[in-house]
């Protein structure tokens, strides 16, 4: 499966539980952990947990598996890794507080800058 493909399965998988603001970002000029960062939310730990069960379902339905899993326990954040796709689900106030996508926006601009 190629890139783009990868990211609209994991995206799918995400809306087919009615993820919460998903965002999709690119990190290939800024890091060589991932090519793309997928951020969304769910409205409570439960949900949280069962859209990162979409993705990981999906995505196994296209012979993708994960290189890990994190935080499904308290599934407050969960992290799932395919490589060239980093994928975060979170609460919204965990999302609120890290604030993910303006880390990797301010990370772009003083690339920019440079």
């Amino acid at each position: 499966m190629n890139l783009d493909q990868l990211k609209s399965v994991v995206v799918e998988g995400l809306e087919d539980i009615k993820a919460i603001d998903i965002r999709v970002i690119d990190v290939s000029q800024l890091t060589d952990v991932a090519d793309y960062l997928v951020i969304a939310s769910g409205s409570s730990a439960r949900q949280v947990k069962a859209l990162a069960n979409s993705v990981r379902e999906k995505c196994r339905e296209q012979d993708e598996r994960p290189i890990g899993t994190e935080g499904e326990d308290q599934g407050e954040w969960v992290l799932l890794d395919y490589g060239a796709v980093v994928v975060h689900i979170m609460l919204p106030e965990t999302r609120e507080f890290y604030d993910l996508e303006r880390l990797w926006e301010m990370a772009a601009s003083n690339r920019l800058q440079e």
